[in-house]
């Protein structure tokens, strides 16, 4: 994937390919890439240990998911049967379930069961090649149940192989519980989490749900400029249900900007504009039976496009990330190479990290290898062809 710009279309013709491929991997980090026979006097410099793959297979780095909710208790399973049965998520919501649901079963869960919860996602999505998952809180709304899940999640990530990158979403809605409106909740949640996840370093980015029923693009305006004057990286959840999150993520210069299932022609200009990342969710839009995010419209229009899979136990249970990108490039006909960017390079851009999703000399020794001679079977088989090798770091962490 190395060479590709981080913005607009993208043709197969632009893919660069190593034929009969070696990497060389010092350290976690990859020391040389290109084809075998070049870089095997290197590695015989370097008394290297070799490992020969004597079968075809296809590299590619390792897959990034930049937006999921994997810490959580509970289930949602009759909300999912709700909707099939004509409720909208806003009426299932209004009702008691929706995401107050599962922040009543997240806060009577242990600390040791979220952990574990995250533990067995993060193993799972590592056996399809997910190598790097964000992870977001937002299921406890208090700045106690917020940090018992921003600890917990800290603690499955010093357990997992996958590298997990933790996101404050205490503005995921307000509380039902909660005494005041709005502006106090948010202002509370500023004034009281924000200094310990600096000093406890749980986490580096704030997210909210900018959304009817949620939070509005004036409500969120002072929380968003405390969490910039702190030095946090924002994202938003932004046009899911209607349009106004996109604008928030541009003025407040947000790495992501993430659904955009409701994003119009000015939405799309707005943020092909910016640099903030496009981040398209189908499994959200696969659960709820709603239009997926324009992101044939977005990349047209020179955008940043990455793809996450919103797992969660709501709104997009299935979690599968090549899944849900294979059915999103057919539904919104998106080359392989879009596909195949928008859950490497470009998905890693959404998490402003520098040092993963391209296959390139310094940067992390993440990779997956596939059980083809031909990189195209991957999204033609829509993920129903798992990674026979994934290699975190430099070390092997599933062999198939």
């Amino acid at each position: 994937m190395a060479g590709l710009p981080l913005k607009g279309a993208l043709s197969d013709e632009q893919l660069p390919i190593v034929e009969n491929g070696g990497i060389i991997m010092v350290d976690e980090k990859i020391h040389a890439i290109g084809s075998y026979p070049q870089i095997q006097a290197e590695a015989n410099g370097l008394n290297a240990e070799n490992i020969n793959i004597q079968t075809n297979m296809v590299c590619l780095p390792g897959l990034i998911d930049a937006h999921t909710h994997i810490c959580f208790g509970g289930s949602r399973a009759k909300d999912y049967a709700l909707r099939n049965s004509g409720k909208t998520y806003l009426e299932i919501a209004k009702a008691g379930g929706g995401i107050w649901d599962t922040v009543t079963e997240t806060r009577k869960a242990t600390t040791s069961s979220l952990i574990e919860g995250v533990k067995t996602r993060a193993d799972r999505h590592l056996t399809h090649g997910v190598t790097t998952i964000e992870v977001k809180s937002g299921y406890g709304l208090s700045v106690q149940e917020e940090l018992k899940m921003l600890r917990a999640i800290a603690l499955a990530k010093e357990q997992c192989q996958s590298d997990l990158i933790p996101t404050c979403l205490a503005a995921h809605m307000v509380p039902k519980d909660y005494k005041g409106g709005p502006a106090d909740y948010l202002l509370e949640i500023s004034t009281s989490l924000f200094p310990i996840l600096k000093k406890e370093q749980l986490a580096k980015r704030i997210d909210a749900f900018v959304e009817e029923g949620a939070f509005s693009p004036a409500s969120i305006a002072a929380y968003f400029d405390k969490a910039k004057a702190m030095g946090f990286d924002i994202t938003v959840h932004a046009d899911q249900f209607s349009t106004g999150g996109s604008g928030v993520a541009v003025k407040y210069k947000a790495v992501s900007a993430d659904h955009l299932e409701a994003s119009s022609e000015k939405e799309i200009q707005l943020l092909a504009k910016s640099n903030v990342v496009a981040t398209a969710l189908p499994g959200a839009s696969m659960a709820l039976g709603c239009n997926y995010a324009p992101a044939r419209r977005f990349l047209n229009a020179g955008a940043a496009l990455a793809i996450a899979s919103d797992w969660n136990p709501g709104s997009a249970p299935m979690g599968n990330l090549m899944v849900q990108a294979a059915v999103l490039g057919a539904f919104e006909k998106l080359s392989n190479t879009e596909v195949l960017a928008g859950i490497t390079y470009r998905a890693a851009a959404a998490l402003n990290l520098q040092d993963r999703g391209i296959l390139k000399t310094g940067l992390l020794a993440d990779f997956i290898a596939f059980p083809t001679n031909d990189y195209q079977e991957i999204l033609y088989q829509q993920g129903m062809m798992p990674p026979s090798l994934v290699y975190k770091k430099g070390k092997l962490a599933v062999n198939i």
